[in-house]
């Protein structure tokens, strides 16, 4: 194995700040080093400087993307932080909802995003819904879109959700299930950078963005949270998760509990 030095570190960490906004301190160093390991490997090369050299090389550009799969933790899994989907099924209810949109701006694997599609399909019954699930890692979202996990995945999807939405695998696929078909039809999956420009996805009601803030510096998280709100309409909600805050950041949210933010202004007709 190749060591890494305090200045190929800093290569390493700089770039994948200036590339998607992640800030990785020196206590994350053992884990830089040995995620990249297996690309240096790939390539037979025998220091991280080779492979930084690599990387940035318009000979290798597609390897960059492949780090950054590489480097970006993508730990979620279903009903993760199930107040948030309370809080969802009520608010539809109470509110009245005849259709909704939701990003799910850091969707990982999907499980948050089909999460979401459960929940709103359910909640609604029979209205119109949608859901974009976006990140940064290609890796995940191909698995994202497949939609096919281990059974042991599913402990914490509520059995009659699990009998609606899920189908069991069979023959090659036994152990793993599937999400249904009928409920992916609602569902895009696209690459976003949310530390660049946004691409023109349009409007949201609720927008979770959750478990992603804590890896920007306070700059970038500004930075990201503008872009985010922008594409909220007047009354819409922003989630972030139980470990985050958007407190001081945006003059536009109002806090309605922790975790859950409103966009200021009223809301048009829903439906």
């Amino acid at each position: 194995m190749a060591a890494i030095s305090d200045i190929e570190f800093q290569k390493f960490a700089r770039l994948l700040y200036e590339t998607v906004g992640i800030h990785l301190s020196e206590r994350k160093k053992i884990m830089l080093s040995t995620r990249l390991q297996r690309r240096l490997q790939h390539y037979n090369l025998h220091s991280f400087s080779e492979y930084y050299k690599l990387v940035t090389s318009d000979a290798h550009a597609g390897e960059l993307q492949v780090m950054i799969d590489h480097l970006t933790t993508n730990e979620t899994h279903f009903f993760r932080e199930p107040a948030h989907f309370h809080f969802l099924k009520d608010l539809i209810r109470k509110e009245r909802y005849e259709q909704c949109r939701v990003w799910c701006a850091a969707s990982s694997s999907g499980e948050e995003v089909y999460t979401l599609a459960m929940v709103l399909d359910d909640a609604l019954n029979h209205g119109r819904w949608s859901v974009l699930g976006s990140d940064i890692s290609s890796r995940v979202l191909q698995r994202a879109r497949r939609g096919v996990y281990p059974e042991e995945d599913n402990v914490t999807i509520p059995e009659p959700l699990l009998k609606r939405y899920c189908l069991q695998g069979v023959g090659p696929q036994a152990g793993n299930f599937a999400i249904d078909r009928q409920l992916k039809r609602a569902i895009e999956f696209r690459q976003i950078n949310l530390t660049t420009q946004l691409p023109a996805i349009g409007q949201f009601d609720l927008i979770f963005i959750r478990n992603v803030m804590i890896y920007f510096d306070q700059p970038t998280k500004h930075q990201v949270v503008q872009r985010v709100v922008g594409q909220l309409k007047p009354g819409g909600y922003i989630l972030t998760s139980h470990s985050e805050t958007l407190h001081g950041i945006s003059a536009e949210l109002e806090m309605v509990q922790p975790s859950i933010y409103r966009k200021r202004g009223e809301p048009r007709r829903r439906g």
